[in-house]
């Protein structure tokens, strides 16, 4: 049984290649502080976050495309797995997609993690190529593809061509830091606190990158910084505009950045064939339109973008040889794969 497996910072998605998406939920595990146990994962435990007493913490344990514990990290993906291959003797052979710019560790993290959780073996899948091949593009061609993957941790683009990245580069900003950055916006002009989720809700309901001609309203509530009493407060969509401008500015100096050192043959195919957008932020209102005059190139959006990595990486397992690494049953090292799993 192969899987793609996409552990982002919000979510967990992964996908059969035969069934496509058997999981999506979003990636916060509860367990017990006395003996360690699971109280809940995925949508469950994202409903106790902030209200659980002292006996129980829920948290994320990934963060900006990286697991900041290790530990929930495996307790939270054994729990996916088994919820998906309850039914199956044998154990999965796992794609997860990983960010273009970690480090070692946090790459044998990932690996450590996966594996652990009940994985037969793990191939490690950049989540830019993993993105192209979900949304369709034919990774396989001599011919340069950009792809901007907006995700809730991290923002990658990449220019691919023949299976493979020749230039990438990526930020450890995406939609979860735009959420903070209305947290900090609302608290800074209403002395109003609110949660990282009822900004997240705000943001999909009336976020937008430039000012939208009918202005919409959303009403957010929290706490009183002043009084310390619960308050609601009216937000229009031009103030969570100007909230998300520093977060947005820096999404386009990366695609900017990448562009600069793309070599001239691949940057005139895609001059010609525009750039795709992928990842959950490609549905904040205006995104398509910011990179379109940013850089003068058109734009695609993918069909299913919350969903290309999950399904790309699924779908990347036969090009494994090409660009992966794998951690396998009995050996304890990393190796570059020379099989192609069909």
């Amino acid at each position: 049984m192969n899987l793609g497996v996409d552990l982002g910072s919000s979510r967990v998605v992964i996908c059969d290649p035969d069934r496509g998406i058997v999981l999506d939920e979003p990636s916060v595990i509860a367990v017990s502080k006395r003996d360690g146990h699971v109280v809940a994962c995925g949508q469950e435990a994202e409903s106790m976050l902030g209200r659980t007493p002292p006996s129980i913490v829920a948290m994320r344990p990934v963060c900006n495309g990286v697991i900041t514990s290790y530990e929930m990290a495996e307790k939270m993906l054994r729990y996916f797995l088994h919820k998906v291959c309850s039914n199956r003797i044998t154990k999965p052979y796992v794609a997860v997609s990983i960010a273009e710019d970690i480090t070692e560790v946090e790459r044998r993290s990932f690996i450590e993690a996966v594996y652990s959780a009940g994985a037969r073996r793990v191939t490690l899948v950049p989540q830019t190529v993993a993105s192209a091949i979900g949304a369709g593009m034919d990774v396989t061609k001599p011919r340069g593809q950009l792809v901007i993957n907006i995700g809730a941790g991290t923002t990658d683009v990449a220019v691919i061509s023949l299976r493979g990245t020749a230039v990438s580069s990526s930020v450890r900003c995406g939609g979860m830091t735009m959420d903070e950055d209305i947290v900090r916006f609302v608290r800074s002009r209403y002395n109003l606190i609110i949660s990282e989720l009822s900004a997240e809700q705000a943001k999909k309901q009336a976020g937008c990158v430039f000012p939208r001609e009918e202005v919409a309203t959303v009403v957010v509530k929290g706490r009183d910084a002043v009084t310390g009493l619960p308050r609601s407060q009216v937000v229009t969509s031009d103030e969570l505009c100007e909230a998300t401008t520093d977060t947005v500015r820096e999404m386009g100096d990366l695609v900017q950045r990448v562009l600069e050192i793309t070599p001239p043959e691949l940057a005139a195919d895609i001059m010609e064939d525009g750039m795709w957008l992928t990842g959950g932020g490609a549905r904040i209102a205006g995104i398509t339109e910011y990179f379109a005059r940013l850089t003068g190139v058109a734009i695609h959006v993918a069909d299913d973008p919350e969903h290309c990595v999950a399904i790309g990486a699924g779908q990347a397992l036969k090009y494994a040889s090409c660009f992966s690494e794998v951690y396998d049953l009995g050996d304890y090292t990393y190796r570059l794969s020379d099989t192609v799993v069909e």
